[in-house]
């Protein structure tokens, strides 16, 4: 009998309809290998339904599913009462979990064991695996994939931002199962590239350790914390998922003992300091100024505040007397510099005309965000080969003009980068939460050692080496992590 084959056309019985999407009925979502059977999820992953009452009494975790392939992570832990939907359900270690509206961002994963017992809603599916026919490992990595993720697109129903899994279409599609030692053998390769990505991490992240020693070696910096915090006694600590609250003393509300001649008394409830010692205002202690001298201070060199070297602003007036009002500049938004790096990453222009509202830049200025959270991940950068030798930007940018001939401005960039400089800016940190900023007077007043010029220089050209290792490290890292996934994708899918 002669058979037609139909190039346009493709025909589907109409009870092995899942949905009416064109995309579905082709089967164009997922192209798998066929060397591998397919089987229905549903037949390897159950719905677990263990429901729990929320207690107002009780403290319980919650579990919250991070996109593309972040898994799942701990959302906070509350107290029963700030819980507003008092019907949920307890998950447990291994149980596969999906997010009913994220699911089409990836939002699948594993319950880890520091989740176990914590609940979640119904917008959380929540399933056992069929462990003897498939590793949740496997699972897992499967839905990391662009593929799967499209699958999980193709499932989802409704408006462009409210679009929800259909479940139940998710259940009855098919995926590759292969035999276990398959599986075994395909995570194996993954992981082991995984695992040589993370060495390369770590070797990056001790790079950046020895930046920060090989500058404080150089200049004679003594290791010391950036604050010292005297804490009050706690009322009440939060030991895992409990409050429990410290015993008041039944008689006086202090100890009394006798020290260098003098009775002095340890108070449970209150804490006394000294006006003149007091640096700033914290919720869980006064900090004291027991660091005169400086977080930076050398004993090597000669220590200088910046303002006495630098001209630190927050938006200069700057104008462009060399070029007119239709030349190019360079646009320097906060998103352009590097946290990484510190560097000006993103090189874009904009007209002079437009630069009306911005900050104003000069060729070789040094970049410091000021503003929470870019100024605690240590956005800078010394902007050079300015179009046309100018830029407007953020006015959210701290801006350090040199025109000391002894200061290399990418040594100060250097120390300012620093981790303890980072989390003692912090302390003087002005303005509401969400939209603190490190005020001008910190940088006009932080003192840094001054070595001479030839100093600063080779300092400067030592941690390039270092960052440039830095950077070679953190690529390979990147291109064995695509790789593993590459080849587990070219693995299962044609």
């Amino acid at each position: 009998m002669q058979t037609i084959s139909y190039n346009v056309l493709q025909f589907t019985r109409y009870k092995n309809l899942v949905n009416l999407s064109v995309n579905n009925t082709l089967g164009k979502e997922l192209n798998f290998n066929k060397k591998y059977n397919r089987k229905n999820i549903g037949s390897i992953l159950f719905r677990a339904l263990n429901p729990i009452a929320i207690q107002d009494d009780c403290c319980y975790k919650q579990i919250t599913l991070k996109t593309y392939g972040g898994g799942a992570i701990l959302r906070g832990i509350k107290q029963g009462n700030v819980i507003g939907t008092k019907k949920q359900f307890i998950v447990s270690t291994g149980q596969f979990i999906m997010s009913k509206i994220d699911a089409r961002n990836g939002a699948f994963g594993i319950v880890p064991s520091c989740l176990n017992n914590a609940v979640v809603t119904s917008d959380f599916p929540v399933f056992n695996v069929k462990t003897d026919e498939v590793l949740t490992e496997y699972i897992t990595l499967l839905s990391t994939t662009k593929p799967f993720l499209r699958f999980a697109q193709s499932c989802s129903r409704g408006t462009t931002n409210r679009q929800r899994i259909d479940v139940e279409m998710f259940l009855k599609k098919q995926i590759p199962i292969p035999s276990i030692s398959d599986q075994e053998s395909l995570i194996a390769k993954y992981e082991n590239k995984i695992n040589q990505a993370e060495n390369k991490e770590k070797q990056a992240n001790s790079i950046e350790q020895e930046i920060e020693i090989y500058i404080s070696n150089m200049l004679g910096i003594s290791k010391r914390s950036a604050t010292r915090t005297y804490t009050s006694s706690a009322m009440v600590c939060e030991p895992s998922i409990e409050f429990v609250a410290t015993p008041r003393p039944t008689t006086a509300p202090y100890n009394t003992y006798i020290l260098d001649q003098s009775i002095q008394k340890e108070f449970y409830l209150l804490k006394f300091e000294n006006f003149k010692d007091i640096h700033s205002w914290k919720y869980d202690g006064f900090e004291k100024k027991d660091n005169k001298k400086g977080i930076l201070f050398s004993n090597s060199f000669k220590n200088e505040k910046l303002s006495n070297v630098l001209g630190v602003e927050i938006n200069p007036k700057t104008s462009f007397p060399n070029i007119g009002t239709d030349y190019d500049i360079s646009f320097i938004p906060m998103e352009c510099i590097s946290d990484e790096y510190g560097e000006w990453k993103d090189k874009r222009v904009c007209n002079v005309k437009a630069s009306k509202g911005y900050s104003k830049f000069m060729n070789g200025d040094l970049l410091w965000a000021r503003i929470t959270p870019c100024m605690q991940n240590g956005k800078s950068a010394v902007v050079e080969d300015l179009r046309n030798g100018y830029g407007c930007g953020s006015t959210e940018f701290h801006i350090l003009r040199n025109s000391n001939k002894n200061v290399n401005l990418h040594y100060v960039q250097a120390l300012l980068r620093l981790p303890i400089v980072l989390k003692d800016a912090m302390q003087s940190f002005t303005g509401s939460a969400g939209q603190q900023r490190v005020p001008k007077r910190y940088l006009e007043n932080l003192s840094i050692p001054l070595p001479p010029l030839e100093v600063q220089n080779e300092i400067v050209n030592h941690i390039s080496i270092l960052k440039q290792q830095i950077k070679n490290l953190k690529q390979q890292a990147t291109t064995l992590r695509e790789t593993a996934l590459n080849e587990f994708e070219n693995e299962i899918f044609e």
